[in-house]
């Protein structure tokens, strides 16, 4: 784990990154808050790109709790049976898709402990929906986030917890609505698992990481 960077090399750091993608983009398809709550619940332990593969046709059909109750647990593993884990996450669709139907009218609440409160809806999932539709600086820490942060010392911690509060704490607040974006991003494209992309990476003079690739 690398020491947490200080303030000046981290505002340096999110300036690049601000510099070489203004508006980063979530890369989980979806047509409304209702969609992105089901494509981020089932992207747990799947990759963005097999989900938008699945939900593709499944939410030209059932875009709203009502229709997905209609479509029935069934007819919902056959649109997802490719996800992993795919009968435990359609139970907990239908299970939060009554639940919003009988409690909530139909809509998706905007709290996090409301959205945490439906299956299959963790506090990860619950920030990603805040920041990508209500535009709150929630910061969603997932398996990229958390090398990312531990590797250049942008956000070190022992567990996602820790690392998503020293994003709040170290993060200037005027990167803080793109920052799990970025440095999403980074880590699937540029600071791989197996094998970062250190000699094209655009902060590596900044970075902590002894091991990078040359």
């Amino acid at each position: 784990m690398a020491k947490q960077l200080d303030y000046h090399t981290i505002r340096e750091i999110f300036t690049r990154f601000q510099e070489a993608d203004p508006e980063p983009k979530g890369e989980l398809e979806h047509v409304n808050v209702y969609t992105l709550v089901v494509a981020v619940a089932l992207s747990a332990q799947a990759t963005d790109a097999g989900v938008n593969k699945a939900t593709r046709e499944l939410f030209k059909i059932a875009d709203t709790p009502q229709k997905m109750l209609d479509l029935g647990e069934d007819g919902l593993i056959e649109h997802i049976k490719t996800i992993g884990l795919f009968r435990q996450k359609a139970k907990n669709v239908i299970k939060l898709s009554r639940i919003l139907v009988d409690e909530y009218g139909g809509e998706v609440p905007n709290s996090r402990a409301a959205l945490q409160s439906l299956p299959g809806v963790g506090r990860k999932t619950a920030n990603v929906v805040l920041n990508m539709w209500w535009r709150q600086p929630a910061q969603a820490v997932d398996t990229h986030i958390f090398r990312v942060g531990n590797r250049t010392g942008i956000c070190p911690g022992k567990d996602v917890d820790t690392v998503e509060r020293a994003i709040e704490d170290n993060i200037p607040a005027v990167f803080q609505l793109h920052a799990h974006h970025w440095l999403i991003l980074h880590g699937r494209y540029h600071c791989k698992a197996r094998k970062p992309q250190c000699p094209t990476c655009i902060i590596r003079d900044l970075c902590q990481f002894e091991d990078k690739t040359l």
